[in-house]
């Protein structure tokens, strides 16, 4: 026997865009060889996705059917934005954006460390010295192991790469 649970903020929007990825998940796949026979190498992708779009536009249903549980007297606005997308998630999101940014000028070691610090201080840890440190010692791992083990060259950045020391860069 199956129970049905009430509909929560946010849950109807992300099967809506489970589905979507699956339409488009479905294209690229049809793209890769446009199912000329069974044993092309876009088939099984092909499969994969249309199972993905099926259960997903079955799952989008019966999310629309259950009924939404608002609390607190709240509006779906107000619970979706206080349940899915908090203020620390927001700011983590723009702290990711903003290290992608920061790489291509700054170089991935700086802007690593920053991204480091700021993104522990964001979750939680006040311990700004503790942070600074672990960071520098991450940083000096991933440096190491990326230049030594797999011979990476990691992005020095435009406007800082010219003044780093050589091996740095």
């Amino acid at each position: 026997m199956h129970t049905s649970h009430p509909r929560l903020a946010g849950e109807l929007t992300f099967m809506v865009l489970l589905v979507l990825v699956s339409v488009f998940l479905l294209w690229t796949s049809y793209q890769i060889s446009s199912f000329d026979s069974l044993a092309a190498p876009g088939s099984f992708p092909m499969v994969c996705a249309a199972a993905m779009l099926f259960t997903g536009l079955i799952n989008v249903v019966k999310t629309a059917r259950a009924k939404l549980n608002l609390e607190n007297g709240e509006t779906w606005a107000q619970q979706f934005v206080r349940k899915v997308t908090p203020l620390q998630l927001i700011a983590f999101a723009v702290l990711i954006f903003m290290y992608m940014l920061g790489m291509e000028y700054i170089g991935f070691l700086i802007a690593s460390y920053i991204f480091l610090a700021a993104s522990m201080y964001l979750l939680g840890s006040r311990r700004v010295g503790l942070n600074l440190l672990i960071s520098v010692l991450v940083l000096a791992a991933i440096f190491v192991v990326f230049r030594t083990a797999f011979s990476v060259v990691l992005p020095a950045g435009s406007l800082v790469g010219p003044h780093l020391p050589e091996f740095l860069k």
